[in-house]
């Protein structure tokens, strides 16, 4: 291991030794330093993960939060430094962490405030005006092969938990009381100007979405989906500002 290696391993997990060769220009011990830089380091990555899951969190109170997160650390090194990516592989991590394994859809619920983060940090697109759709619809020639793009924003989670409403008790003084963590949520998560939105959606809802994400026209994805309401969905679609392109035979 190279010495680069050995000082990233050792800032990482603190059974390691402080690593061979390091001096301090004031002559202060060496390893008494290295473990305050090290403390430093672990502390700023767990907090950036306690800002990424702040719902997370809340479900398993801060003490179990943060131990988590200091495994998590020692097994996840940042590759990136845009912090706002790290702890992108926290949901896949918790699906495996056994003492997590009480609460089930913590996985889900760590997915849901992924997509957030990467809604919120999504480019930028000017969304089509709702009369340019109305027109679109009305057009009988084009209608058969029209295709929505939809905002970058825009993204999906199909849970076997209710995610959303689990997420939505936690954005104020409301508890899970009442709510039925087993019923599956389908989520629909985009950025409408500069608020990060979540909606539960039906089941067909979702499948219509995923069909047009795939670039598929408008009618086959919603005959190729299971029954919803299609008014209500092109609605908040619209009402989201969630279209940003119009195509059929003759656009790009």
């Amino acid at each position: 291991m190279s010495h680069q290696a050995a000082f990233a391993a050792a800032l990482l997990d603190p059974q390691l030794p402080c690593p061979d060769g390091l001096c301090s220009a004031n002559g202060a011990d060496p390893a008494s330093r290295f473990s305050v830089y090290r403390n430093n380091v672990q502390s700023s990555l767990i907090n950036a993960l306690a800002d990424s899951y702040p719902v997370v969190q809340q479900l398993v109170g801060e003490d179990f939060f943060r131990a988590m997160a200091a495994v998590f650390v020692q097994q996840h090194p940042p590759e990136t430094p845009l912090m706002s990516r790290y702890g992108e592989a926290l949901p896949a991590f918790l699906d495996a962490f056994e003492p997590a394994a009480s609460v089930p859809y913590l996985a889900d619920v760590a997915r849901l405030e992924r997509l957030r983060t990467r809604a919120y940090h999504a480019a930028d697109a000017l969304p089509v005006r709702p009369e340019q759709i109305t027109a679109a619809l009305a057009d009988p020639t084009a209608l058969s092969d029209l295709r929505f793009k939809l905002h970058p924003s825009l993204h999906l989670l199909d849970s076997h938990y209710a995610v959303v409403a689990i997420w939505a008790a936690h954005q104020g003084d409301a508890t899970l009381t009442g709510i039925d963590t087993r019923h599956g949520q389908h989520a629909l998560v985009l950025r409408n100007g500069l608020d990060v939105e979540v909606f539960a959606v039906e089941p067909g809802a979702s499948v219509f979405l995923h069909h047009l994400l795939n670039d598929q026209p408008l009618l086959l994805s919603a005959q190729n989906s299971p029954p919803f309401d299609l008014s209500h969905t092109l609605a908040l679609l619209i009402a989201s500002n969630a279209i940003v392109h119009l195509k059929n035979k003759e656009s790009p």
